[in-house]
């Protein structure tokens, strides 16, 4: 056992930022190798919900790890967690069962420390030799010994300059995508911009046998730190390849007048074909603070977040409180995707900040926050239900830009109660004054198949539903300039879009701007 924790100590001291405190816990482990499973319980967890079993749990993942053993929780434990900067690394299948763990987040050393890490043996690589790369690249030269993920940054340009309240300079031109050891890149999730210079390379190995997470009832005590974007991620970060997490419910209590926002209880970032499903989340409180243009907003605080990361779907997901309850912000936020998927979810928002490549949201219900998005490629809402302002929302702080085609079929859109007396379908805003950093456009075309729209309570006034909002105001006749171009729509194509009013669908209330938009009603 002296080599086990000697061992485990230098492992600590090459793992990313967590910090290692040497193990308390003196007994002999009582792991089964015969079932090659592990308990917390073997390591001196109580699970009384009072005692820190911080400890033990991670000294029981670490044990796991190094012998290739699974964990299980105990039947029925009550594991409490303290404010203690400490990780537990689980790189071996885990089955939280119906063990509950209260994670108490009233009083942290290190708000940014996660309690679980989903982590790779693997290690990242560099890579040298690369100096430039082009959108839709289809090999780059390397040659790896297996199948990884390449994430590419360009420090010296900045995309994603974003606009309004909580504006600011952008980040690095960045890139993430999947080669085969050859270095021939996986299509479905392509290169999606041109690199005129590149400042780091790195290769991330994919694992190929899948690790998957099970059970478990997780609370978080809310903190109570002054209401600033200070983020909380005392969470279940995922940052390995071929992951699942299943059945896992977590709900957050003691939310009061002021908190910090929170970076996601499930995170999920680095990685690739990674699934969450039949799980239980919670929208957090929202509050508000002082934005960087020295004006209130709104903070926005997930129970689910997604960064730099491809392949990850969400099958029948729900959430703790109402989807269309305006007290809680929506649960969902992601940057830097590709191909994420929503199928048989009842959650209160899809959100892609910094862009995401392809989307799919099927068989689906989204609530008061709905669809908000820009990136490129397919966007596909399809047999789902919104309930929002919009069907799709086209991010105005980063341009509402989406570079490909937006498909919605089979859908019932419920303008969100108390809105103003005018229902779009797409909503978005771009004045052609702002530099985000890239050009932007919105879909180039726009499939509709089968949509109802619930607006028959409106009143009598109300015109009927547009398909575009009035994306600029400003633009009235030729003589608006915009100093960056705008792209718009080019094609919709109409068939069988109805409204529970009777009213007929119109283009725009900004006839001008979308003058040249051709709608074709089969």
């Amino acid at each position: 056992m002296k080599l086990f924790y000697f061992l485990f100590f230098i492992c600590n001291l090459f793992t990313s930022h967590y910090t290692f405190i040497p193990l308390s816990i003196k007994q002999s482990p009582k792991a089964n190798h015969k079932t090659k499973t592990v308990k917390y319980s073997d390591f001196g967890a109580k699970g009384d919900g009072k005692t820190d079993d911080i400890e033990a749990i991670l000294a029981a993942h670490a044990y796991a790890n190094e012998h290739n053993l699974k964990v299980k929780a105990d039947e029925g434990a009550t594991y409490y967690i303290g404010g203690k900067d400490r990780t537990a690394i689980i790189q071996t299948d885990t089955d939280f069962g119906n063990a509950s763990f209260i994670i108490d987040d009233s009083n942290v050393e290190n708000r940014t420390s996660s309690v679980f890490l989903v982590s790779s043996k693997m290690k990242a690589e560099k890579i040298e030799g690369i100096s430039s790369l082009k959108r839709n690249q289809t090999k780059i030269a390397v040659n790896l010994t297996q199948r990884s993920l390449i994430s590419v940054t360009n420090t010296k340009v900045k995309h994603y300059i974003r606009f309004g309240l909580n504006q600011n300079n952008g980040s690095d031109q960045t890139d993430i995508f999947l080669v085969d050891k050859n270095g021939y890149v996986d299509q479905s999730a392509p290169i999606i911009w041109d690199f005129d210079q590149i400042t780091d390379v790195t290769a991330l190995p994919i694992d190929e046998n899948r690790l998957t997470i099970t059970g478990g009832r997780f609370k978080t005590i809310a903190n109570k730190e002054p209401s600033k974007y200070n983020y909380y991620s005392r969470n279940l970060a995922i940052k390995r390849s071929n992951v699942v997490v299943s059945r896992l419910h977590h709900e957050v209590v003691d939310e009061r007048d002021q908190g910090a926002p929170y970076g996601g209880f499930i995170h999920i970032s680095e990685c690739c074909f990674v699934k969450v499903e039949n799980c239980i989340l919670t929208g957090h409180k929202t509050y508000e603070t002082i934005g960087n243009a020295g004006k209130p907003v709104s903070m926005g605080s997930y129970d689910l977040l997604v960064n730099r990361a491809l392949n990850v779907s969400f099958i029948n997901c729900t959430q703790t409180n109402d989807i269309d309850d305006r007290k809680y912000w929506g649960i969902l936020g992601s940057n830097f995707c590709k191909n994420l998927l929503y199928d048989g979810c009842k959650l209160s928002r899809f959100d892609a900040h910094q862009g995401v490549a392809n989307a799919t949201i099927r068989n689906s219900t989204l609530g008061h926050m709905g669809i908000n998005a820009i990136g490129s490629g397919i966007f596909l809402v399809e047999n789902t239900i919104i309930r929002g302002g919009s069907i799709v929302n086209l991010r105005n702080d980063y341009g509402s830009s989406w570079d490909g085609d937006l498909i919605i079929r089979n859908c019932l859109f419920v303008p969100r109660e108390n809105t103003q007396e005018k229902v779009q379908l797409i909503a978005g805003y771009n004045s052609g004054s702002h530099d985000f950093g890239y050009p932007c456009t919105m879909p180039t075309k726009i499939w509709i198949e089968n949509l109802k729209i619930d607006d028959a309570k409106l009143s009598a006034s109300y015109p009927g539903p547009a398909i575009f909002m009035d994306f600029n105001p400003e633009m009235k006749d030729d003589s608006y300039l915009e100093k960056f171009h705008y792209q718009i729509t080019k094609e919709v194509l109409l068939k069988n879009v109805n409204a529970s009013s009777g009213k007929a669908i119109r283009l725009s209330d900004n006839a001008y701007m979308f003058r040249n938009v051709k709608v074709t009603e089969n």
